[in-house]
């Protein structure tokens, strides 16, 4: 079986035939990229997934409607600064423009174009900026696009890894951004994935949906869940490797693991870069009932404000963690629950620990705190993502309309 380790990152490159461009034209207030595209030379295999808020903006249920039917993408149109949400008839209509000037610039069909948006809710798309800005884009194999969708985060998220398909080399590279608003229940505010392997348009939706929810859907920053939310894997077969129809397929493993690898990197990197945030939080979770058991109690860990205070303050309060296991649903033996954090064992048999407190206070100053918990009522595991809850939170969250 092919596992995630039989693979590595390597540095950003796109796969064959893609092409992007970032360019500033003005939807929002400070000087930065707020717009552009990212295009594949052919008609791609697309998959992807959606935030469950109730208020789904409208670029987000028109990409949606665009992939669901024949899961085929060409060009994905996005912006930051405005997220066209709560905007009514005439946001969808702003969206169905977007979609339709991207096409006719490109030549291609309405039904290959998808529309992604970010930002402030409530704003409607100042759509002669929007024209303007589609007029202007031009192909180009840097990164800008990968700026272009960021709003509070302190830097673009991306990942890359190359692995070999029948005897040819296949890219898969994704980047997102996303830094708070952010508790997903499908994926992570804004995501693009893309890959010269070829794959059919429905294994890959299988595929991505599967694997979202051990990545995307397991990280954490303040509870919140966007209207916005929205993950896109493009695949255009141009590596020239065989395509891929069967999860049965021999070089299926190596692709899933892949594809997983460049979710969970772009997952890690948002809930680093939560709003505020010094440090990333991870929690592994082992000898729980089943996985979605354990993938519960990770995320609630990583999720808890007292937990995420504390690690803030360095305060090595594993009570905070045990109370937190405690009002899970998940199955818990409350005699025998095992806690460390970076390594240092506090409570065993669900019994505090002596141990140097000044030690594992200073180990909580590093940029990445880890908490292993075994539950000892199964074999199964979990893992999640989050960070600290800094004063910087509330002083971004408190000015972000303003």
């Amino acid at each position: 079986m092919i596992k995630m380790n039989d693979v590595k990152l390597t540095n950003f490159q796109w796969p064959t035939g893609y092409y992007n461009d970032g360019i500033e034209v003005g939807i929002g207030t400070t000087d930065k990229l707020d717009f552009g595209y990212l295009v594949s030379e052919v008609p791609a295999s697309a998959a992807g997934t959606y935030t469950t808020n109730k208020f789904q903006a409208a670029p987000t249920k028109l990409t949606k409607n665009t992939i669901n039917q024949d899961h085929v993408l060409q060009a994905v149109v996005l912006n930051s600064a405005c997220a066209n949400s709560c905007t009514g008839k005439q946001g969808e209509k702003n969206a169905l423009t977007e979609q339709q000037l991207m096409s006719q610039k490109l030549g291609i069909d309405t039904n290959l174009v998808g529309v992604a948006s970010t930002g402030l809710i409530g704003s409607q798309l100042p759509m002669d900026k929007v024209t303007d800005g589609i007029n202007q884009l031009s192909p180009h194999q840097d990164d800008n696009v990968t700026k272009a969708v960021l709003t509070t985060d302190k830097k673009s998220k991306q990942a890359c890894v190359q692995i070999e398909m029948g005897g040819k080399k296949v890219t898969i590279t994704g980047f997102a951004k996303g830094s708070g608003m952010i508790h997903p229940k499908m994926a992570t505010m804004l995501g693009f994935i893309t890959t010269d392997a070829g794959i059919d348009g429905e294994l890959l939706q299988e595929t991505l949906s599967h694997n979202v929810d051990t990545t995307f859907n397991q990280i954490t920053v303040d509870g919140d869940t966007s209207t916005n939310d929205m993950v896109v894997v493009m695949a255009n077969g141009m590596a020239g490797a065989p395509k891929l129809t069967s999860t049965d397929d021999a070089d299926f493993g190596i692709f899933q693991a892949g594809l997983h690898l460049v979710l969970q990197e772009l997952a890690k990197q948002i809930a680093a870069d939560g709003e505020g945030a010094t440090k990333l939080v991870e929690c592994n979770v082992n000898g729980a009932f089943n996985d979605l058991e354990g993938q519960e109690v990770a995320k609630a860990i990583v999720g808890s404000n007292l937990v995420k205070a504390a690690i803030f303050g360095q305060d090595p309060n594993w009570g905070r963690i045990i109370s937190t296991i405690g009002m899970t649903n998940a199955h818990v033996d409350i005699d025998h629950v095992d806690i460390e954090v970076n390594g240092i064992k506090m409570v065993q048999d669900s019994l505090g620990l002596s141990f140097d407190e000044k030690a594992a206070s200073d180990s909580m100053g590093s940029s990445k705190i880890e908490i292993d918990v075994n539950l000892h009522v199964g074999s199964a595991s979990g893992q999640a993502w989050g960070c600290d809850l800094t004063y910087n939170y509330v002083k971004i969250n408190a000015s972000y309309h303003t």
